[in-house]
C-alpha cells in the first residue's frame, strides 16, 4: 500500500495555509507541518521529513529563497520544493528555481492544479508549465537581467547561487569570461543531447520531443536523463534555466513548439 503523500506548508498568511490544508486533505494528502517563516520551515523539514514543501517566497525572518537553499543541500531523501508566489514574473522565484525548487504555483491556483502539482513533483518530475516558465527565464536570464558581477546572485558551476556584494534589485550584465565558462559546462553533452536540451528548454514534452526527433519516447527519456546526470541537474526546470544561461537557447528565440496552457486563474488568494 502506498504511503500517503506528506506535505509541509510554509506561508506567513494563516488563511493561505488553512485553505491549502483543506484542499490537500480533501484529496488524501497529509499536511504534516506548517511554518510561518523560512526558519520554521527549515526546522520543520528536519523534524518531519515531508515529501513536498509548498514554500512562499516572501516571509519574515528568513524568506523562501534562503529556506529553499538550506533545505535542498543534495542530501538523500530531501523533499521537493514548490514555490508559491503572487506574480509569475518574479526574480525571487527565478532564483529559487535555480536553487533547486521543482517549480512554482501562483497563489490563485485551482484546487485541482494544487493537488496535481504536489503529486507531480512527488514522483520526481518537475512542475514545468512551459509558457510561464519560459517567460520567467527569458526575463531574468536574458539581456540586462543576466547574472553578473553586479547582481545579487550568480549561477555557479555547481548549480549554486553565490551572493554578490550588492542588492540592487536587478541583475548586472554578464562578462565574456563568465559566458565562456558556462558554455564549457555543456561540453559533456553529445550533439543529440544538446538538441534535446534545446528543445526541452522550449517547453516540449517527452512525447513532443519524440515526434520532433523521430525517436521512441523511451529513447527520449534516456536522453533527458543523461542530460540531467551529466550537468548535475535536479530536473527539467533547472535544465531550462541552464539552456538559457549558457546561451544554447536565446531569450529572443520564439521557435514554434507545443506548450501547456496557461494556468487557469481563479480568485486572488487572501
Amino acid at each position: 500500500m502506498t504511503e500517503p503523500l506528506r506535505v509541509l506548508l510554509a506561508d506567513d498568511q494563516t488563511l493561505v495555509r488553512t485553505g491549502f490544508r483543506l484542499i490537500l486533505g480533501a484529496d488524501g494528502i497529509d499536511v504534516v507541518a506548517e511554518a510561518t517563516d523560512g526558519t520554521e520551515a527549515v526546522e520543520a523539514v528536519r523534524r518531519t521529513r515531508p515529501d513536498v514543501v509548498l514554500m512562499d517566497v516572501r516571509m519574515p525572518r528568513m524568506d523562501g529563497l534562503e529556506a529553499t537553499r538550506r533545505i535542498l543541500t543534495g542530501a538523500p531523501g530531501e523533499p521537493r520544493v514548490i514555490i508559491l508566489t503572487t506574480f509569475d514574473l518574479d526574480r525571487y522565484v527565478y532564483a529559487a528555481l535555480t536553487a533547486g525548487a521543482s517549480g512554482f504555483l501562483l497563489k490563485d491556483v485551482t484546487p485541482e492544479q494544487l493537488t496535481a502539482a504536489v503529486r507531480t513533483v512527488r514522483t520526481g518530475d518537475a512542475l514545468l508549465a512551459p509558457a510561464i516558465t519560459r517567460r520567467l527565464v527569458q526575463r531574468f536570464a536574458g539581456g540586462e537581467h543576466r547574472y553578473g558581477a553586479g547582481g545579487e546572485h550568480r549561477y555557479g558551476a555547481g548549480g549554486e547561487h553565490r551572493h554578490g556584494a550588492t542588492d540592487e534589485g536587478r541583475y548586472g550584465a554578464r562578462s565574456g569570461g563568465d559566458t565562456a565558462a558556462l558554455h564549457r559546462d555543456l561540453a559533456p553533452l553529445t550533439p543529440r543531447e544538446l538538441e534535446v536540451l534545446g528543445l526541452l528548454a522550449r517547453g516540449l514534452s517527452n512525447a513532443e520531443l519524440a515526434g520532433r526527433l523521430h525517436l521512441a519516447e523511451a529513447t527520449v527519456k534516456t536522453h533527458v536523463a543523461r542530460v540531467l546526470a551529466k550537468l548535475g541537474l535536479r530536473d527539467r526546470v533547472q535544465a531550462v534555466i541552464v539552456a538559457y544561461e549558457t546561451g544554447l537557447v536565446s531569450a529572443g528565440a520564439h521557435e514554434a513548439a507545443p506548450s501547456a496552457p496557461e494556468p487557469v486563474r481563479g480568485r486572488p488568494a487572501p
